[in-house]
């Protein structure tokens, strides 16, 4: 029987994983995911994923493809799937795509957002989801400083050690940083074509010293031509970060994946205290 190709858009808590990729003795959202569709579809499954989270790092919208020689629909596959899947995994839509579509390959942009809390109390229901800070930051200047990374660029200072690249090229389409109205949570989304190892979160934490005021918004710049990740600020948090979204080119994109992504980036009140989402 010859194999179909399907895809998924999913969310997860990425609190209890170490991270997307399998890995041999540990819990892994690509291993749990896994062993649900062994289980639906009585054959070993290859997911790829549009984005490897690291461990603790959480996905509204996460885009996964897999190839099956299944015969079931994908309506009958999205409730055995939900059915198999931990709690802190949800599949939110499956459907058949073309063949040899490929969540890795045909990902014209991912975006990220990071939640920052700074209100004068922690929130102890958003403590999985946030990085607490105590000082609060000006988003304003946060915002002016980030202009400087939009574009295509060297991102080496904004790159760990870990998982080396032939090229810390990238291209960052977007890049916002917001406060939700009248609250205690600031945003940073960025919008690129790709990522290094830990650069949202090396980015994050740049842009947290000058929300601070412990750096001015010019040095962001002077960071990045500075091609060096000592030059840079610290990494934030794992539990702060979000994978929200996928672009996909016209010949690949869907109705059905397209409000999947943005049911999730403005969804209200989960868990209490976080989600009350303005749309940008």
């Amino acid at each position: 029987m010859p194999k179909r190709t399907l895809r998924m858009v999913i969310a997860y808590d990425g609190t209890e994983f170490c991270g997307w990729q399998r890995q041999p003795g540990r819990r892994t959202v690509q291993g749990e995911l896994e062993r649900a569709l062994q289980q639906v579809t009585t054959a070993r499954v290859r997911t790829f994923a549009s984005g490897r989270t690291d461990s603790g790092v959480h996905a509204l919208g996460q885009l996964v493809s897999f190839k099956t020689t299944s015969h079931l629909s994908p309506e009958v596959l999205h409730r055995a799937l939900n059915a198999l899947v931990p709690d802190d995994i949800v599949v939110l839509t499956v459907e058949e795509t073309t063949a040899g579509f490929n969540a890795i390959n045909h990902a014209l942009t991912k975006r990220y957002r990071y939640v920052l809390h700074d209100g004068p109390l922690r929130d102890v229901f958003s403590r999985r989801y946030c990085w607490k800070l105590w000082h609060r930051l000006d988003e304003q200047r946060m915002a002016q400083a980030a202009q400087v990374l939009v574009g295509t660029h060297d991102f080496a200072s904004f790159q760990s050690k870990g998982s080396p690249r032939q090229s810390t090229v990238r291209t960052v389409v977007d890049l916002q940083v917001r406060r939700v109205e009248g609250g205690d949570l600031v945003f940073v989304e960025v919008e690129a074509d790709g990522f290094l190892y830990h650069m949202v979160r090396i980015i994050v934490g740049t842009l947290v010293a000058v929300g601070t005021g412990q750096r001015p918004a010019e040095w962001v710049g002077e960071v990045l031509q500075a091609r060096d990740r000592k030059q840079a600020g610290i990494t934030a948090p794992a539990q702060g970060l979000f994978m929200l979204a996928v672009r996909l080119p016209p010949q690949h994109d869907s109705p059905q994946i397209r409000q999947a992504f943005e049911r999730q980036a403005q969804r209200p009140l989960v868990p209490p205290g976080l989600w009350t989402l303005v749309p940008p």
